[in-house]
């Protein structure tokens, strides 16, 4: 069992030179490959992460430039209607003015023509009953040299 221990004490003793340099090496690894490793992954990493909250950003932006430009289109849209329904409402008031203006016109020709046929219509009461007067005169007149005649 001595010998045992010796060899395994000799493979150790061995081993050590061994052992010695994968720790340098494992401690150069660290310090050569990981760290900057780690560190370019932490950075690629943050790069990343702040591209996406960039774009989460400008995604917002975009979002709320849309929200403003449909609420400035809606109230364009509501004031042009209100335009519209203001020159209609104008069209109206006008067309309702020019057809009063010509109903006020129209009475008036209407009253002027009442007056003109009553004035004419007095004037030929008038002149049928001076005719009627000159007629039953001649009438008279040819009547009674008749009836003179024919009593005699």
């Amino acid at each position: 069992m001595e010998d045992i221990v010796q060899q395994v004490g000799a493979l150790l003793l061995g081993a050590v030179p061994t052992i010695l340099l994968f720790v340098v090496l494992v401690a150069a690894y660290q310090l050569l490959v990981q760290g900057p490793l780690n560190r370019v992954l932490a950075e690629r990493r943050a790069r990343t992460e702040g591209a996406v909250e960039n774009a989460h950003k400008a995604i917002a932006d975009a979002e709320a430039k849309a929200a403003e430009y449909a609420d400035k289109l809606r109230l364009a849209r509501a004031e042009i209607f209100k335009m519209r329904e203001q020159r209609a409402k104008q069209r109206n008031s006008e067309r309702e003015a020019a057809l009063d203006e010509t109903r006020k016109a129209a009475v008036v020709k209407v009253t002027q023509s009442r007056t003109e046929i009553e004035a004419e219509t007095e004037g030929a009461r008038q002149s049928i009953q001076v005719s009627a007067g000159e007629l039953a005169s001649q009438v008279v007149r040819a009547v009674l040299p008749l009836a003179a005649g024919s009593s005699r």
